[in-house]
């Protein structure tokens, strides 16, 4: 993995920012907004094309200082006639750091409230997807930090209009090459068009061989011409929006909740079925759990999803202040000195800032811990503890009129029906009727019918509850061999145990023992004179994935599926949907995982990289089993 490089900024006439490795300014010397409005707005015929539309679609080739952006965020928010949600997708090679972006937007005080809001939510400067939601989650800001030129191909979206803002063709010509611009038509939905400032004639041509047609305009202020350009293809939209936004969700666990919380903010309407009495009682029912990501030298899938995941929620948190959480840091100690190693050179690899990840030898850990340790290990400043129940109640209340819940509800099984779907009791009478089902069950999903194919485990998964008197005081979460969250509402949390092929839902002193043994290989004096068959906690069944990664998207119809090696040719059951097998780590995947639910339930663009939304589906199972069998070690793996 190449380390992301923040931009370098230099200021040079008329305080222009410069880039010095592009050798090029981030915009027109003189009337920088107006060139925006002029070139990119007036040149995809905006606002007028996204006028009573569901939503729109923007792709911008450049993010630079955020100019573009901020213009057309201020046309749409004063347009009457907008469109009810607007996505800018926006690549940038060398992100601008906060101090520097907020020092270039002081130039355009006709935007100071909206770069103050942007720059509120401004992500770290990590590779991959950060995904801001504005203006109350109706402007959807995806910014992609790595190279264009290599990861277009990552983007799934139907774009109604691009913006074609790199450095110039002679200082950035992957950004202008014939490869590049067919890339951006792969991407186009019905009509697109396109803008930028060059009439480069390789550009051009470029874009004629990509099916655009191309025509020189009046360019702005100090530009004589400018270029636009509309796709010639016919192609249907291939990204179509729901007509009718009804959702079941069966499961009020944080997977359930947060899948409710995603679709009634935009606008659905939906029904919870939870066979408890109360949300967050199965795997989401304990005291606490960690928020942090799983980082690994080679930056690999678990470690870019966990990332992208613990930054959505810390967002989702942000919008539920009823949630209960703290960020006091989680402190990842190594194993031994072998593994110390290991994370510190993943560290030194990954390059990440260190609002994300930091390492500490043994002396700052324990400092930082507030109890002396033996290694050292991965921190996490902007890490912490969340209350699972806490967002799940948080989650299914913050829109009462959208959400209905129903508690003491057990679904039995499930019907197709028109338009949709059925959930019946024991008894066959309808429980609830909709276009959409979204299993968000856990454990307890494979009992279906339709998800009996889910290579799904129980994870039998006990905490215990200490007094927090008897267990040892921390300033942070701490995780080794077990982990330890600090002290809450009198209560300390440690755990966890985890078995599988074990249905046994009562407490066992043994497995007490155990977290407590666990926890003394990192601190040993903790909880010294404690009897463990005095203690309670909490067991909870994990949905584990044979791969460890989430399970999320439209369900296999396995009837009618035939061997095969490509996901888009698998058939799927109309308007049944899944967010499944989330593990252990409900909390960190959570909000992404709604969020990519919902963007795939709407055609909107999605929120991760096509290879990771594909190392999600369902169907990926399908693949597996059609090549070979699948064996116990890989199961375990």
């Amino acid at each position: 993995m190449d380390k992301l490089q923040p931009a370098k900024i230099e200021f040079v006439a008329y305080g222009t920012p410069y880039s010095a490795a592009f050798d090029d300014v981030y915009h027109s010397a003189l009337g920088g907004p107006n060139q925006a409005r002029h070139v990119f707005l007036g040149g995809n015929g905006l606002p007028q094309r996204w006028q009573d539309r569901d939503r729109f679609v923007i792709l911008e080739t450049g993010f630079g200082t955020g100019l573009n952006f901020l213009a057309t965020w201020q046309a749409w928010r004063e347009d009457p006639q907008r469109c009810h949600r607007l996505h800018f997708i926006s690549f940038e090679k060398f992100p601008l750091t906060l101090a520097d972006l907020a020092t270039c937007q002081q130039a355009w005080p006709e935007f100071a409230e909206l770069a103050a809001d942007l720059q509120a939510h401004w992500p770290p400067l990590a590779p991959g997807m950060h995904r801001l939601h504005l203006h109350g989650g109706q402007v959807i800001l995806t910014l992609v930090f790595g190279d264009a030129a290599t990861q277009l191909r990552a983007i799934d979206a139907s774009v109604d209009a691009f913006f074609l803002d790199g450095f110039s063709p002679q200082k950035n010509p992957e950004l202008w090459s014939p490869q590049f611009c067919k890339g951006l038509a792969r991407l186009t939905a019905p009509g697109a068009t396109l803008a930028t400032w060059t009439v480069a004639g390789h550009v051009r041509q470029a874009l004629k061989d990509a099916e655009f047609d191309v025509e020189k305009r009046p360019g702005p202020v100090g530009k004589r011409q400018m270029l636009i350009g509309r796709f010639r293809s016919r192609r249907p939209e291939r990204h179509t929006a729901p007509t009718d936004r009804r959702a079941i969700v069966i499961g009020a666990g944080i997977a359930g909740s947060t899948t409710a919380w995603a679709l009634a903010a935009a606008g659905w309407q939906v029904t919870v079925l939870e066979a408890a009495a109360e949300p967050g009682c199965g795997a989401s029912s304990n005291l606490a759990g960690m928020l942090r990501p799983l980082p690994s030298a080679d930056d690999n899938r678990i470690s870019r999803l966990t990332r992208a995941g613990f930054l959505a929620t810390r967002a989702l948190l942000a919008r539920l202040p009823e949630a209960r959480w703290s960020p006091c840091g989680v402190l990842h100690l190594a194993r031994d000195a072998e593994h110390e190693a290991q994370q510190r050179r993943a560290v030194e690899q990954l390059g990440l800032p260190p609002e994300l990840l930091q390492f500490l030898d043994k002396d700052e850990a324990s400092r930082q811990l507030g109890q002396p340790v033996m290694t050292g290990g991965w921190w996490f400043p902007n890490g912490g503890w969340v209350q699972p129940p806490s967002v799940c109640r948080a989650a299914l209340t913050a829109f009462p009129e959208q959400i209905t819940t129903h508690f003491n509800t057990a679904v039995d099984r499930l019907t197709r029906c028109e338009p949709g779907w059925q959930a019946l009791d024991a008894a066959g009478h309808v429980i609830a009727e909709a276009p959409v089902l979204i299993m968000a069950s856990g454990a307890a999903a494979p009992r279906f019918a339709q998800f009996a194919w889910l290579p799904q485990r129980s994870g039998r998964g006990q905490v215990s509850h200490l007094p927090a008197a008897s267990g040892m005081p921390l300033n942070t979460v701490l995780f080794q061999v077990g982990y330890a969250i600090p002290a809450i509402d009198g209560r300390q949390l440690i755990g966890a145990s985890l078995s599988y092929d074990d249905d046994e839902s009562a407490e066992r002193p043994t497995d007490h023992s155990d977290n407590i043994a666990r926890l003394r290989l990192s601190l040993p004096d903790f909880a010294t004179g404690l009897d463990p068959a005095t203690l309670h906690g909490r067991v909870g069944f994990r949905p584990m994935s044979p791969d460890r990664l989430p399970i999320v998207g439209a369900v296999p119809d396995t009837l009618a599926a035939t061997p095969n090696t490509r996901l888009h040719n698998i058939p799927r059951y109309p308007g049944l949907w899944c967010v499944q097998g989330f593990g252990a780590r409900g909390i960190v995947w959570s909000a992404l995982m709604a969020d990519l639910l919902l963007s795939q339930l709407e055609g909107e663009p999605l929120p991760l990289e096509r290879d990771l939304v594909d190392a999600l589906d369902p169907g990926r199972f399908m693949i597996k089993a059609a090549r070979q069998p699948a064996t116990e070690s890989e199961d375990s793996a």
